[in-house]
């Protein structure tokens, strides 16, 4: 696949080791962009060294506790995905105001101990081999199941969508994009990262906004993915 000016054949062109940016209820899925607003000295310190080298970050969630709250400090979810910075601006207070293209999901092997401030894991691609590739499994997405899910949403919620623009979305950007966009919490966004392929992405996002539907109708508040 080709981010920005990189073009990423196999997972071979993917580094072993990333520096993360654990970010609680942040997903980005491959060919989705990611705006971020880059504050903290540590992060600033990151996004610098990518900047100089291979432009390549690793967007993760903290791990869930049992208690369903997470620490930044603490464990890393077991996947998440590499991005690569395709554009940033320097706002003059200090801070970076950046956007990921996403590349590929990764499984973390371990954290490894690193001298910077920012952390960095060895990560493995090839479970997910197939990101590289452009529309796969496109075939398999039940398209009208998420276009009707999608109206039942917005129509609950009085929301509008441009559907000449959801008409013509490839599925695949369809999908990804209803993803990136949807409020779930922390544990339905890391759920649809590590759905194995489009169509189980494309079938938990609708089970999870069906979920949410009959709970609101019956009129219980939250969102939980058991």
């Amino acid at each position: 696949m080709q981010a920005g000016n990189a073009i990423y054949e196999t997972i071979a062109d993917l580094p072993p080791v990333l520096p993360v940016f654990p970010l609680t209820g942040a997903l980005l899925l491959p060919r989705t962009q990611l705006p971020l607003n880059i504050f903290e000295p540590r992060y600033i310190a990151m996004f610098d060294a990518a900047l100089a080298g291979n432009r390549l970050i690793g967007m993760i969630q903290p791990e869930l506790s049992g208690n369903d709250t997470q620490s930044e400090g603490g464990a890393l979810a077991r996947v998440g995905c590499v991005g690569r910075i395709t554009s940033f601006q320097e706002t003059g207070d200090g801070r970076y105001l950046v956007t990921l293209q996403g590349v590929a999901r990764f499984a973390v092997v371990r954290e490894i101990e690193a001298v910077t401030s920012y952390r960095q894991v060895e990560c493995d691609f090839a479970p997910f081999a197939a990101d590289l590739s452009s529309g796969e499994g496109e075939e398999d997405v039940d398209r009208a199941a998420l276009l009707d899910t999608l109206r039942a949403y917005l129509d609950a919620n009085d929301l509008e969508a441009d559907w000449k623009s959801v008409s013509e979305a490839e599925t695949e950007i369809l999908v990804n994009a209803l993803c990136m966009m949807c409020p779930y919490g922390a544990q339905e966004k890391q759920a649809l990262l590590e759905a194995p392929d489009l169509k189980t992405r494309a079938d938990t996002l609708i089970a999870i906004t069906e979920i949410d539907l009959a709970r609101s109708q019956g009129g219980e508040g939250g969102t939980t993915l058991q």
